[in-house]
């Protein structure tokens, strides 16, 4: 099992950046898949952002141009740029590592499985 802490979370107005930060341990094997997910209030968890072993990247439309997923492996830590932020993307945002195949994490309605591995959140306010 991975441990995963998030931070970098905050509060925003619309149009602003934050950078969340994911440290993983133990190292995770290169094969993995490491991904970003959102869960707003009363809705479903959903994929924002997902890293995998060969180094692709693949978005959700919603945040497709405005965010931006990378690693550093010598930090063993995952990041999450996010600029122009909107009020939409209010939420608790989670890092996640899973095994292949890392396209089913951003598909919608994939909220984890018992293969996923999760940190405890870190919450994004942006107001208008």
């Amino acid at each position: 099992q991975v441990q995963l802490v998030e931070s970098g979370g905050g509060s925003v107005q619309a149009g602003g950046s934050l950078r969340l930060s994911c440290v993983a341990s133990p190292k995770t094997y290169q094969s993995m898949c490491m991904a970003w997910f959102r869960q707003a209030p009363g809705k479903e968890r959903e994929g924002v952002a997902v890293l995998d072993g060969d180094g692709s990247k693949t978005y959700a439309d919603s945040v497709k141009g405005r965010f931006t997923i990378s690693k550093d492996n010598a930090k063993n830590t995952l990041y999450l740029q996010m600029n122009s932020l909107e009020p939409e993307d209010t939420a608790m945002y989670f890092c996640a590592v899973d095994i292949p195949p890392c396209d089913r994490l951003i598909k919608p309605g994939y909220g984890g499985s018992w293969s996923t591995d999760w940190g405890q959140g870190t919450q994004v306010t942006v107001s208008s």
